[in-house]
């Protein structure tokens, strides 16, 4: 496993950016934008989907309390279906930049796309969760965020089984969508059947 750069520019002022949940069809996307000490390192910090939900807990609180800034924004699905899912995951992140207490000087972006935030400088990097530690840490803390609210979700509506599937398009989801119809969560502009299950009607 190649070891995370600490930075894009040496003596900048730079916050990592992602989201988690996009191909979700309920629940919000959620952001994260975080700032971390140039000397910061963890060996078990990586893209978030590389980590189990375990480790990923586990780094949460490191994170955070290590963090110089770092914030969360959300974006919820009726949102989604009004800009849609990729202008809703930029504004996610506007959102979080929005509450750093400490304004940055360059935005690390994990992508291939931004809109850009005010007048500050952004680069887009491709599996830059997987590239940069910043990315990294608002990947862990996008994704952590994201999990607890559809836990929460999941005891108002139990029938879909969020708690383990967390929103996505499990068979056993949109098996579950089939059954008992979408909730006021789930994101009305996406595909919540599969091509067989519309089929049969």
């Amino acid at each position: 496993m190649q070891k995370l750069l600490s930075f894009f520019s040496e003596n900048t002022i730079e916050a990592g950016c992602d989201e988690a949940g996009r191909g979700c069809l309920a629940g919000p996307v959620v952001a994260a934008a975080v700032i971390l000490p140039a000397d910061f390192y963890h060996p078990m910090l990586n893209d978030s989907k590389q980590l189990s939900e375990k480790k990923r807990k586990e780094l949460r609180p490191i994170i955070e309390a290590a963090a110089i800034s770092y914030a969360v924004g959300i974006v919820d699905n009726h949102e989604i279906d009004e800009i849609n899912i990729l202008n809703a995951s930029f504004l996610a992140m506007h959102r979080a930049i929005d509450q750093l207490s400490n304004v940055p000087e360059l935005l690390l972006i994990d992508g291939n796309r931004f809109k850009k935030y005010r007048d500050i400088q952004h680069e887009c990097i491709i599996k830059g969760d997987g590239k940069y530690l910043s990315i990294a840490a608002a990947s862990v803390l996008a994704k952590t965020y994201r999990d607890d609210l559809m836990e929460e979700y999941a005891i108002q509506f139990p029938a879909y089984n969020w708690q383990k599937n967390k929103g996505y398009p499990t068979k056993e989801h949109r098996n579950a969508i089939l059954t008992h119809g979408a909730t006021d969560l789930h994101r009305k502009t996406f595909t919540l059947l599969s091509p067989e299950q519309l089929r049969l009607f």
